[in-house]
């Protein structure tokens, strides 16, 4: 007798029963670029359908979330000025510690997650510290990665995330964490970071696109995958309470092995060159608008518990049937 599969697929009631992998608006995060500024409200024309806000808009963009259910963001901020130690990144009147303290104002219950890193804010578009010959200082680096951290932490944002790929840098902010009393706040570090090509709408989007060379040096090679596993593994160590996978559709494998190997939460980020492939296809007709849904929950069923995307707005609105 051969396997008749095909009993279980017959109609959509014993699809639905037999469904192993689910969406949910609740583990979906949405990532909000924030400018310097008044009644900023413009689309980012590498990524259709997302917006840079300033500071008094993003009553408009906390209110779409509300709508659909949609209670996580990650911030994204672009200062004006710039300069070779982001000093902007960890001033209190930065653009991110406004943009933290505003969103908690328009909703408290908002959980509002505060990207570490230093490339928007530093004239040469790098995650550190440059030293004397050119090269990014990962231990120079780590101390400016804490002021950051700490800025965010009296800012009152709910999670910290840190993506400079700087080695030690989750048990530098960790430290410094503690030791200002911010015991419960959680970490969530971008563990294995990949140096891939399809940031390049982002880069756009944040203005952080790199003045010399590439970001190879301190970013993971996109060949490598038991790095990947290193990289986790040192950040657990350190005391990270979520680990993230990014880019997420171009390494489901690096998401499945992390699961099968570490009992930890499991972050994805659908990043914006798997955003903006998917929404022109789909825009131009070459896909069903279902690609979207699928390509998230191939994300799901390799093992995230959480996505980041820019899609999390629309997904949660045909969630909701709005």
């Amino acid at each position: 007798m051969f396997y008749r599969g095909r009993r279980l697929r017959e109609n959509q009631v014993t699809r639905s029963l037999m469904c192993e992998t689910h969406l949910h608006v609740e583990q979906l995060i949405y990532p909000i670029f924030v400018v310097e500024g008044t009644n900023i409200k413009q689309e980012i024309s590498s990524l259709p359908g997302v917006y840079h806000y300033s500071i008094d808009c993003l009553k408009d963009v906390i209110a779409q979330m509300n709508e659909v259910g949609l209670k996580a963001c990650i911030l994204f901020g672009i200062p004006e000025h710039k300069d070779s130690v982001a000093s902007e990144a960890y001033a209190e009147s930065g653009i991110l510690q406004q943009a933290i303290r505003e969103i908690k104002r328009i909703d408290p219950d908002m959980f509002v997650i505060g990207d570490v890193c230093m490339c928007e804010y530093t004239d040469h578009g790098h995650c550190g510290i440059i030293d004397e010959h050119g090269h990014i200082d990962n231990d120079q680096t780590l101390p400016y990665l804490q002021k950051i951290t700490l800025s965010y932490a009296m800012s009152g944002v709910d999670m910290v995330a840190p993506s400079a790929m700087m080695d030690g840098q989750i048990l530098a902010m960790r430290q410094i964490l503690d030791e200002n009393g911010y015991y419960q706040l959680p970490i969530m570090g971008y563990s294995a970071k990949f140096a891939s090509a399809y940031y390049g709408p982002f880069r756009e989007a944040a203005h952080s696109a790199p003045a010399f060379g590439d970001r190879s040096a301190y970013q993971m090679d996109v060949a490598n995958g038991q790095e990947a596993l290193r990289e986790i593994a040192a950040d657990i160590d350190e005391g990270a309470d979520i680990i993230m996978v990014k880019p997420a559709l171009a390494f489901l494998d690096v998401i499945k092995e992390t699961k099968l190997n570490f009992n930890v939460p499991i972050c994805a980020y659908n990043v914006s060159g798997e955003y903006a492939m998917l929404k022109m296809a789909v825009e131009q007709g070459l896909m069903k608008e279902s690609v979207i849904e699928e390509s998230l929950l191939a994300i799901k069923r390799a093992g995230a518990d959480m996505i980041i995307t820019y899609f999390a707005l629309d997904i949660a609105r045909k969630m909701r049937n709005l």
